[in-house]
């Protein structure tokens, strides 16, 4: 992951894929975020997301323990269906352990699939974010869940952030096209508005 195409992003449909993350029966998640391949490379290094990730309210998952399944994305780079890097859940303002509140009450939270075959290698990493609702409710999404949880995380994105000695300075551009608005195919028929917010991360 040293060197990409020097793009932003590649539209995963144009190689055959989808901007639906594979959730089983048919339907699928959106990703509704990109961070774009134009960010800072160390961004987008599997540890490097990480600690972006924690400089805006999210962590790995409580004690590393995956809850729920994987799903797969197709990103059109020629890789096929690829599981999940990693989910990312809210940490509530501790690293440590506040993904395992989430985990009890709810919260956002977001898997990463990285674009990096060799038909469309722009090393973005696309996201699928959504609220989710506490474990007495299985994690299903809560009404509006889709768009609430990209506007969440890009709002805590945006700006300049900081985790463990790194900076960021973020900014954010809505894209329309990629997605189909809408209910159609999408898990728990909660309908989504068809826009994707694509980051450019920079440390600074």
């Amino acid at each position: 992951m040293d060197k990409w195409d020097g793009v932003a992003y590649y539209n995963p449909t144009a190689g055959g894929g989808s901007m639906l993350i594979n959730a089983g029966d048919g339907y699928g998640e959106p990703m509704n975020v990109i961070i774009s391949g134009l960010s800072s490379p160390a961004v987008l290094t599997f540890h490097g997301a990480i600690n972006f990730a924690r400089a805006i309210g999210f962590s790995e998952e409580c004690f590393g323990l995956h809850l729920g399944g994987y799903m797969p994305a197709d990103l059109g780079d020629g890789n096929g269906w690829v599981n999940q890097t990693i989910e990312l859940r809210q940490d509530y303002g501790s690293a440590g352990g506040g993904t395992c509140f989430e985990s009890l009450v709810g919260g956002n939270h977001f898997r990463i699939f990285v674009q990096n075959g060799t038909a469309a290698d722009s090393g973005a990493l696309f996201l699928a974010v959504s609220r989710e609702e506490p474990v007495s409710k299985h994690h299903d999404i809560v009404p509006d869940g889709y768009n609430i949880g990209r506007d969440q995380l890009v709002s805590a994105a945006v700006g300049k952030t900081r985790y463990h000695g790194v900076k960021y300075v973020t900014t954010a551009q809505n894209i329309t096209g990629l997605l189909a608005a809408g209910a159609d195919s999408i898990n728990h028929g909660i309908a989504q508005d068809g826009i994707v917010t694509l980051l450019t991360v920079t440390i600074v």
